[in-house]
């Protein structure tokens, strides 16, 4: 009897590790630069401390880690150049579209500021309960998305 019940423990255990040993994974960014915030060539500069004043670091940083991506994707080559965002606000709503999630900051170019407001439309999702980092994590991924292109449209692009 006593053999039956350390078994179970054991199974148990390993089971358990192998759950947060596969979990772990969902930990690693997803975002457009590299890890600790290295740009790559050409990227452009994104200054969030306006919003880590307001928002506190985990979404600064989440911001830092996508937006850099999703304007590289959102403009391509046709990037201005000296181009720079400033990340003033971020707001995730309570889901829906009468609640949306909103960012909004400012573009500099040539002398020229540009403000953009972009909005993200979250639908809430029974897993964001069980891992809700990672909820918010992809909450601000669809933002710095959904940002990049209203900035591409006001560019012109």
């Amino acid at each position: 009897m006593l053999g039956n019940v350390s078994t179970r423990r054991a199974a148990l255990i390993g089971l358990g590790a192998f759950a947060a040993a596969a979990l772990s994974g969902c930990n690693t960014p997803t975002g457009g630069m590299a890890p600790g915030g290295a740009a790559g060539a050409g990227a452009i500069p994104v200054d969030t401390s306006p919003l880590a004043a307001q928002s506190g670091n985990p979404t600064a940083a989440w911001v830092q880690q996508s937006l850099p991506g999703a304007l590289a994707q959102a403009l391509g080559s046709a990037a201005p150049e000296g181009l720079r965002v400033r990340i003033d606000t971020v707001y995730l709503g309570g889901g829906g579209p009468a609640d949306p999630d909103r960012m909004s900051g400012v573009a500099m170019v040539a002398g020229r500021t540009i403000h953009v407001r972009a909005i993200s439309t979250y639908i809430p999702n029974p897993t964001d309960q069980a891992l809700p980092e990672q909820a918010l994590q992809g909450r601000v991924q669809s933002l710095s998305t959904a940002f990049a292109y209203r900035l591409r449209s006001k560019l012109g692009g």
